[in-house]
């Protein structure tokens, strides 16, 4: 073992360690540093929110004991009560900064899995501590937000992932590799669809008094969010819908299918934004905003311009039960997208349809499939078959910085700004200036310095006010 006087760094450490083949020797975790450990330990994980998603995300972690789950919390015991009897000997905490601050030097990664509007705070908190941070998508709740910590992983040269499964599996990559090889010329249009939401929107705030269940810490679950009074109605999973909590259909399912084409056509900033929304009437005639959930459907139209050899694109979302027109190529009785949603690639030599954990990427019309000769995929790097998105993660955080993710921040923090974009267009549709809606109108994106350029009022929706007491 190396003396005292001696540092070793994780890098060193791979290196050293390759070029003695068959050496085997523990290296122990403090010597590594804090967030590293050797290649021979277990991960320690800690789950911030602890219900939900992270019944997916930390057994799926855990891999049947080959990592750690050393530490558990959550604002809602009932939503912990299957964690907590998986891993009876993890501390469990409410409240994340309390977590962090104790259990610190025991934590090499963390999970995140909360509801949208806590991502930034607490993928941010665990950085800055040396913590590896895997968080569920959308990555945040705002624009700004998702810029900084895409800047935060270079900073404090943490692993990182977004929880959108999809871009770890074989079809979002190959579909990538047949777009970027030509397979249906260059691309000019993209539709994006899905079923989404399936929880209510486009409904008024609910009202009425409810006493706080005594398993919610209710200003804890708030946090960033403005204060307003508990009501069962935003939770545990419906808060989705509203425009405080959740990012609604788009963050939902957008960091999913948007994925798709986002790396397939090498997207970058939008230069534009407009859309429509689905109309909400409670009589004849009597049309109602309700600004604090989201719209119970909406087509959004963004507009990338020309990069890398390849032309402008126009990507257009629909949700709420809203598709694009049926392609002529596809036969009448061919099924169009899954149950959940679907994406449609309309190059200069032909068309392109794709899901993601359902059907495989098909040519249209669909017999071209028989004959063609498609690229193999190029991600040879990757074992054949999906390795499994946590489990990517979880590797690559025992090789350490610089080491491949599917869906690390520097793809995944851009990805959830075009798709918050989307979010803003539809926050802006209905504010009213003297008799017009400027919002309605195609919305203008300076993407480096993220700001609206033609309507003020619609940069309200990129950078959010956090109630005192917190901040980013």
């Amino acid at each position: 073992m190396p003396s005292n006087k001696r540092t070793i760094n994780r890098r060193n450490f791979i290196k050293n360690t390759s070029l003695a083949a068959g050496s085997f020797f523990i290296v122990p975790r403090h010597v590594l540093g804090r967030g590293y450990t050797a290649p021979s330990d277990k991960l320690n994980i800690a789950g911030i929110g602890a219900g939900g998603k992270a019944e997916v995300n930390l057994p799926f972690a855990y891999n049947n004991g080959a990592e750690n789950i050393v530490a558990l919390c959550d604002v809602d015991d009932r939503m912990a009560v299957n964690a907590r009897k998986r891993w009876p000997n993890a501390p469990y905490y409410r409240d994340y900064r309390e977590m962090l601050e104790k259990e610190n030097k025991n934590i090499d990664a963390v999970i995140v899995t909360t509801p949208d509007h806590m991502h930034a705070v607490q993928a941010m908190a665990a950085m800055q501590l040396g913590k590896h941070v895997y968080v569920e998508k959308p990555l945040t709740h705002d624009i700004y937000e998702a810029r900084l910590l895409t800047q935060a992983a270079q900073k404090y040269k943490v692993v990182t992932q977004m929880g959108n499964q999809g871009s770890s599996g074989d079809d979002t990559r190959n579909v990538e590799t047949w777009i970027q090889a030509g397979v249906i010329g260059k691309v000019h249009t993209v539709h994006v669809w899905t079923n989404r939401p399936v929880w209510p929107q486009g409904i008024p705030t609910p009202t009425g008094k409810f006493d706080i269940p005594a398993e919610v810490s209710w200003d804890l679950w708030l946090g960033t969010a403005p204060f307003r009074d508990f009501n069962p109605a935003y939770l545990p999973a419906t808060w989705r819908g509203w425009v405080d909590f959740g990012s609604g259909s788009l963050g939902d399912m957008g960091c999913h299918f948007i994925d798709v084409p986002f790396r397939a056509l090498k997207l970058g900033y939008p230069e534009s934004v407009e859309c429509s929304v689905g109309s909400v009437y409670t009589g004849f005639f009597k049309e109602v905003f309700y600004t604090d959930s989201y719209p119970p459907s909406s087509r959004i139209s963004i507009r990338f311009p020309a990069r890398d050899k390849m032309p402008p694109v126009e990507m257009i979302w629909y949700d709420g039960g809203i598709k694009p027109d049926r392609p002529e190529e596809l036969l009448p009785d061919e099924p169009f997208g899954e149950w959940d949603g679907g994406i449609l690639f309309e190059g200069t030599r032909g068309k392109l349809i794709a899901g993601l954990f359902g059907r495989k990427p098909t040519l249209l019309p669909t017999q071209k499939m028989k004959d063609a000769k498609l690229p193999q995929s190029k991600f040879p790097f990757v074992e054949k078959g999906s390795e499994g998105h946590q489990t990517q993660w979880v590797q690559a955080c025992k090789k350490g910085f610089g080491t491949y993710t599917s869906s690390s921040f520097d793809m995944a923090g851009p990805l959830t700004e075009t798709v918050l974009m989307g979010n803003l267009a539809v926050r802006s549709y209905n504010i009213k200036v003297g008799n017009d809606f400027p919002g309605r109108k195609k919305l203008l994106w300076d993407g480096a310095n993220m700001r609206i350029t033609n309507f003020e009022e619609a940069n309200a929706f990129v950078k959010r006010e956090y109630r005192n007491g917190w901040k980013l």
